[in-house]
């Protein structure tokens, strides 16, 4: 399992779009792709340009397939102008067997 959160600045005058696309791409993936667990995009409440997203996926496998699918290509493509930073925060999960439990209480 590969667990991360990416953490995103966004650029004065784009948040409405970016959460848009943000929202678009974590759909899409969820419903396409077999390997995506989880991609799950949040707005920090006392930061609104700051984005959260916690990203699980079933291996590297899975993540690397999911940078070549066609919405993931658009999103980034088409939010780079927005993004003021982005740091990928790699993870290591305490708990991996409960995560079956978490999604299922959903």
């Amino acid at each position: 399992m590969l667990v991360r959160i990416a953490e995103i600045e966004v650029n004065e005058g784009y948040l409405e779009e970016y959460l848009v696309a943000a929202h678009n791409v974590g759909t899409k993936s969820v419903e396409r792709e077999d390997g995506v667990i989880c991609i799950f995009p949040m707005q920090v409440k006392e930061s609104p340009n700051t984005i959260r997203i916690l990203e699980i996926y079933r291996d590297e496998e899975a993540y690397q397939a999911h940078l070549q699918t066609p919405h993931f290509l658009e999103y980034k493509q088409g939010t780079l102008h927005m993004v003021k930073s982005l740091q990928l925060v790699a993870t290591e999960p305490l708990a991996p067997e409960a995560m079956p439990l978490i999604f299922k209480k959903y």
